[in-house]
Parts: C-alpha cells; structure tokens; sequence
C-alpha cells in the first residue's frame, strides 16, 4: 500500500493555484479520523466486525490546520437473527471544522455484542 501523493494535499505551492486555494485534507484520513473518534465512547470492546459505510459525502473541504469534531448519532439497532448474543447497529457520522461547517458524513452499520452475549463472552460461554 502506498500513501496517496495528491499534491491536491501535499503541495502547498500548486494548492494556491486550485479553486480551493490551499491544500485539502485527504478524504480517506478525514473518513477514518471521523470513525476513529468514536471508537473510546461507541466500540472499543463492543464492537464484533465493521458491516459496512455507505452514504459518504464531504459537502465541504476541510483544510490543514482546520479543527475536525465530529458527532455520532445512532439511527437503528436490531438483534441479529443468525448471531445470538450480538445486534446490528447504525450510526450516523457527522465531522464538522472549527467555524461549525460538515465537512464529512457516513453511515456506518457493525455487528455489536449485546449486553448478554457480551456478558457470556466475557464468562467463557460459548455464543
């Protein structure tokens, strides 16, 4: 695998002279921090497998030196029919700047350890 050399997001020269003026955040980097930032409070030691994103937008760019928040709101839950012990979860990220601006979205659906079957896990059970 090799880092992306866009200079779109590494050369501040040829940057000046696109429409946006200055370099970009590479989307990917952005994608992956906006779910990145959620692992502490959603799905470190929760989380089974990562099901799928959909839905991805960047509305608006998002610069070198911007400050990146984000926010994760959960749309749906279901057990799983197939998995006992574990549910299906979507959520709905949201990354914003520092002037309150979206500058990245994606719809993010994992395999999660419900309560009880993470409780079995945790006590050896076999699920």
């Amino acid at each position: 695998m090799t880092m992306n050399t866009q200079a779109l997001h590494l050369d501040a020269a040829w940057s000046a002279r696109q429409p946006f003026g200055q370099r970009l955040v590479n989307s990917t980097f952005t994608l992956a921090t906006m779910v990145g930032q959620s692992v502490p409070q959603l799905t470190q030691g929760t989380i089974v497998a990562q099901l799928g994103l959909t839905d991805i937008a960047f509305p608006h760019p998002l610069y070198h030196g911007d400050t990146f928040y984000s926010e994760t709101k959960i749309t749906g839950k279901r057990l799983s029919s197939s998995r006992p012990g574990q549910g299906v979860v979507t959520m709905q990220h949201t990354g914003k700047n520092q002037a309150g601006y979206t500058v990245a979205v994606a719809t993010r659906t994992c395999l999660f350890w419900t309560k009880t079957g993470h409780e079995d896990l945790a006590k050896g059970t076999e699920l």
